[in-house]
C-alpha cells in the first residue's frame, strides 16, 4: 500500500475516533514529518482521552475499520501477532489498562498507536495543537513545545537515538521561530 494510501486510510480512522468522541492529537515521529523532519517512522500516534467504560465501543470501532489490536512485537519493532477477536482485544484492555495501545491493519499493514491522555493529558494537547490539511484530510498535531516536552520524556525512558534527533530537530526548528 502506498504512502497516499496510508494517509487516506489514516483520515477515516481521524474520523472514526472524532465521531466517537475524542479528539485525536498526533504526536510523535509523523508529527514531526509532516512539520518538516527527514525522520523515518512506521506508524501513527494519537494522544486521546481515554474511552473508559467505553473501551469496547473504540475496540469494536477500529475491528469495523479493519484493525486488530497488537499483542505482541519483534526484536524489531514490527508486529509479530495481533489479537483477532475484537471482545478478546476488548477485555485485554479493561483488565491490562494500559496507557496506550497499537492497533495494526493486516491488509493495508498500517499501524497507529493511541496514549490514553498519556503522557500528558488529551484535552491540554488538544488545546495547544495546531491543525495542519495535508491534501483533503486535517490533522490535529501537538505543539512545538509538547512535541518537544514529549520526546525528552521518551528519551529519557528509552535513549533512542532517533528520539535524540527528534530533539535536536525541535530544539532547532524553535530557534528560527
Amino acid at each position: 500500500m502506498s504512502e497516499r494510501d496510508h494517509l487516506d486510510e489514516v483520515g477515516v480512522v481521524v474520523e472514526a475516533l472524532t465521531d466517537f468522541g475524542v479528539e485525536p492529537t498526533l504526536v510523535g515521529g509523523m508529527a514531526l514529518v509532516i512539520l518538516g523532519s527527514q525522520r523515518v517512522t512506521r506508524d501513527f500516534d494519537f494522544v486521546i482521552a481515554h474511552p473508559k467504560e467505553r473501551v469496547g465501543e473504540l475496540v469494536d470501532l477500529l475491528y469495523g475499520l479493519g484493525f486488530e489490536l497488537v499483542s505482541r512485537f519483534d526484536h524489531n519493532g514490527e508486529v509479530s501477532a495481533t489479537i483477532d477477536n475484537r471482545r478478546v482485544a476488548a477485555v485485554r484492555l479493561r483488565v491490562d489498562a494500559p496507557a496506550s495501545a497499537s492497533f495494526f491493519s493486516p491488509a493495508s499493514r498500517l499501524r497507529f498507536d493511541l496514549l490514553f491522555d498519556f503522557p500528558i493529558a488529551a484535552s491540554e494537547l488538544a488545546g495547544r495543537s495546531v491543525r495542519r490539511k495535508i491534501r483533503s484530510l486535517v490533522l490535529h498535531i501537538a505543539s512545538d513545545d509538547d512535541l518537544l516536552t514529549l520526546k525528552r520524556i521518551a528519551h529519557a525512558d528509552r535513549s533512542s537515538a532517533n528520539d535524540a534527533q527528534d530533539i535536536a530537530f525541535l530544539e532547532a526548528r524553535k530557534s528560527r521561530q
